[in-house]
């Protein structure tokens, strides 16, 4: 949950997600290496968004693929969750099926979409935001917040992955109104004291 809502990145692509595609700067070399040889002892991480489970294993178009650095929580979030998993892989024995993948089923195949749905719909309960939520409204989320902080809309194509700005427009404007609305906003800020004075 942690990292598509702060990467913004497609539950399809969240389950193909290997942890050689998740990989941490190296200052020494000036390169990028993959966290299961560099280790998370660093400073700036990024992943790899270069597959999906999707038919073929490619990404939804050519500019989904792309790779994003990591905020740190989000960083944070996988080192935990590493640790976590290496503990399933040693709970499992000889049933872990290793994929190297970063999410996947307690013997390490991977997940069912509707499984993830239904885990999410749990957590969602439980945290008492109600039962209609999907793992979607995570990457419209990532939208909204990247809106609302005033990112160019350029910018929130390339970092969800969608070849032009309009397929980003089209499908999250409801997302984006925060600052297509700013504007008018800060044109009633400027000019509301002296329009009121005009009218009385």
């Amino acid at each position: 949950m942690v990292l598509s809502l702060t990467t913004g990145i497609r539950t399809e692509e969240a389950r193909a997600l290997r942890w050689d595609h998740v990989v941490a700067w190296m200052p020494s070399t000036k390169s990028w290496r993959p966290v299961t040889e560099a280790g998370f002892k660093h400073k700036k991480f990024a992943i790899y968004v270069w597959r999906a489970d999707r038919v073929g294993g490619d990404t939804k178009t050519r500019k989904s693929r792309r790779t994003l650095e990591l905020p740190k929580i989000a960083a944070g979030a996988l080192r935990q969750h590493h640790t976590r998993q290496a503990a399933q892989k040693l709970k499992a024995g000889t049933a872990w099926h290793d994929h190297n993948l970063v999410f996947c089923t307690g013997v390490g195949t991977p997940l069912d979409a509707a499984n993830v749905r239904r885990a999410f719909r749990k957590i969602t309960e439980d945290a008492q935001i109600g039962p209609g939520w999907v793992p979607r409204e995570l990457r419209h989320s990532f939208v909204s917040i990247m809106s609302d902080q005033g990112v160019p809309l350029e910018t929130i194509a390339d970092l969800v992955g969608h070849a032009g700005t309009s397929v980003t427009e089209a499908v999250y404007r409801h997302q984006l109104r925060p600052v297509i609305t700013k504007g008018a906003h800060t044109m009633n800020t400027v000019f509301g004291d002296s329009r009121r004075a005009e009218s009385e």
